[in-house]
């Protein structure tokens, strides 16, 4: 039986591979042209896929719509803290001066937590409402500020309530009324900016696509 004759099969082989050495730098020469490395490597830049787009929109309309709720939250609290300061007129005492200075406490707790819930919704806003959102935020921190204020002012007149002539603590009470006013005025405004920035945000999300 004759031996089967390698040497053909070997040049076959020799010929197959260089061609594909050739074809394979070929490729490499056309991906290394500034044109096709720049499609090859960089991201799309359409628009977010439609999933996203929708979540962000969700996102944003929820964040809104806590933050108007916190809003609403914080001027019902400073609301009722200034009815139970306007109550006690002409009346002095610690238990009455210590029920105040508590309702006080809900106010500024309740505005902290619209800070919170303000700048959380600013973060998430969509645009075209990033204004609105911002607007917020800023009301919602002199919302805070005015309430600390009053919880301020409620902690000194308990302290004068015994500790000062009933004239003195009067005064003190007065300046607790006047700070809880402020502070109703700061949180009203907080709310319907609230109000404003989920209703143009629903609006946004409506249009977005």
């Amino acid at each position: 039986m004759k031996p089967t004759p390698r040497l053909p099969r070997l040049i076959a082989l020799t010929a197959a591979a260089v061609a594909a050495a050739a074809v394979a730098a070929a490729i490499v020469m056309l991906l290394s042209t500034p044109a096709m490395a720049a499609d090859a490597a960089a991201p799309s830049q359409s628009s977010a896929p439609p999933g996203v787009a929708s979540s962000a929109k969700s996102l944003a309309i929820k964040a809104a719509h806590e933050a108007e709720s916190a809003a609403r939250e914080a001027a019902n609290a400073a609301r009722l803290a200034a009815r139970q300061g306007q109550a006690t007129t002409g009346k002095v005492s610690r238990s009455i001066a210590e029920g105040v200075r508590r309702a006080a406490q809900k106010a500024a707790e309740a505005a902290t937590r619209l800070e919170a819930k303000a700048s959380a919704s600013s973060g998430r806003a969509l645009e075209g409402t990033r204004e609105a959102a911002r607007a917020t935020e800023a009301e919602s921190k002199k919302a805070t500020a005015a309430t600390r204020a009053a919880l301020a002012k409620a902690e000194d007149s308990l302290q004068r309530a015994t500790q000062t002539s009933k004239e003195e603590a009067e005064k003190a009470a007065q300046a607790t009324r006047d700070a809880l006013n402020t502070a109703v005025t700061a949180t009203g405004a907080a709310a319907r900016s609230a109000k404003e920035a989920v209703e143009r945000t629903v609006e946004a999300a409506r249009h977005k696509t």
